[in-house]
């Protein structure tokens, strides 16, 4: 289960943000990050039970965790990147760019963050000083946090865009190459909201043109 003692091993006294990611595989949509800073470490043993990787959790489940992260004492980030943006620097970069917009959010209200550990395995180059955790999502706290918070942001984004475009089955697919979406793009073809050089879409875009 998640702890704190990564966090706790940096012998950090200020703001230790935690930061993940959701959406790099999907083929449409964009990639939403989260930061989540606990204060002082300090989180309600119920909650701290609760918490894990967003992938291991129902989405019934993530929903009531999302709900108690924001009733907690957590100052929280979200930030995105299009699929414009992603089509132009790439999906890590644009991960990075999601996250940190999403540190900045937390900043620009008056929260200094002093440290981001980070889920996965490669260092963007930004001005916060950061550690990459692999599988960090299940090992601390705050990117537990971070995952459950983009996560179901993501997948409420997507059922947004799914009232605009319903023939995708985004809302149940959350943008993932599933039979529906194929079908969808089949049928009525590629969306302003796909990610266009994205294997599938990219093949799809030059067979149309051919």
């Amino acid at each position: 289960m998640p702890h704190f003692e990564i966090e706790k091993s940096l012998s950090i006294t200020g703001l230790i943000a935690g930061t993940d990611e959701a959406g790099r595989g999907p083929w449409v949509g964009p990639v939403v990050a989260a930061a989540v800073c606990f204060p002082n470490l300090e989180v309600s043993s119920e909650l701290a039970s609760e918490l894990n990787d967003s992938k291991k959790l129902s989405a019934k489940k993530r929903e009531k965790l999302f709900n108690k992260i924001y009733a907690s004492n957590a100052l929280i980030g979200i930030g995105q990147a299009s699929a414009q943006e992603i089509d132009s620097i790439n999906i890590l970069q644009a991960s990075f760019l999601a996250m940190r917009r999403a540190l900045e959010q937390i900043e620009k209200k008056g929260n200094f963050v002093d440290f981001v550990l980070i889920d996965g395995n490669r260092k963007p180059s930004w001005k916060w000083s950061c550690q990459t955790v692999i599988g960090g999502d299940g090992i601390s706290l705050s990117i537990a946090a971070a995952s459950i918070i983009a996560k179901v942001t993501r997948d409420r984004l997507m059922c947004v865009l799914a009232e605009e475009y319903p023939m995708y089955g985004w809302d149940k697919n959350a943008g993932y190459g599933t039979k529906a979406h194929i079908e969808g793009l089949k049928k009525y073809g590629v969306t302003p909201y796909h990610r266009k050089t994205y294997a599938p879409i990219a093949r799809l875009l030059s067979s149309t043109k051919e």
